[in-house]
């Protein structure tokens, strides 16, 4: 993870309030307020916790914050993190690109009945993978191709 992620105090804030809540130490918080939420990353295998039985944890931070709270699950590879931040049981395949000057694009291959579901309405969850990709990985080109 990049550590020159830099967080608000709202964001620290609402970290320990999710800590609190879930039980779970979240890696990142982001607060975007083009799309009206609040994303949270948590450790590799913790998403159970941090969702709990039903979404209870999630619907308890959501009327606690009274915002939707979404919730990504980290990998320290790029690939696999692009998948989690959109649907992984639609993605089929992640692939990177080298572009020119030593950038890096990832390209999500899902299928083209489920491109709706993947990239969510309004594009939130594209943007989602868009906003934390750049910000663990420095990736900002992520590109959703239907096969």
């Amino acid at each position: 993870m990049s550590s020159e992620i830099k967080l608000t105090s709202e964001e620290f804030g609402l970290l320990s309030l999710f800590q609190t809540v879930s039980g779970v130490t979240a890696l990142d918080c982001v607060v975007d307020e083009e799309m009206g939420r609040i994303i949270f990353v948590v450790e590799k295998e913790k998403m159970g916790l941090a969702i709990g039985k039903n979404g209870m944890v999630i619907k308890h931070v959501e009327k606690l914050v009274g915002r939707p709270v979404e919730v990504v699950e980290y990998s320290e590879d790029p690939k696999v993190f692009l998948k989690n931040c959109l649907d992984p049981r639609y993605v089929r395949e992640v692939r990177a690109v080298d572009k020119g000057g030593g950038g890096k694009m990832l390209i999500a291959l899902v299928d083209a009945r489920k491109k709706g579901a993947v990239l969510g309405r309004r594009g939130k969850n594209a943007k989602r993978a868009r906003l934390l990709l750049k910000r663990h990985f420095g990736i900002s080109d992520v590109k959703i191709m239907s096969t």
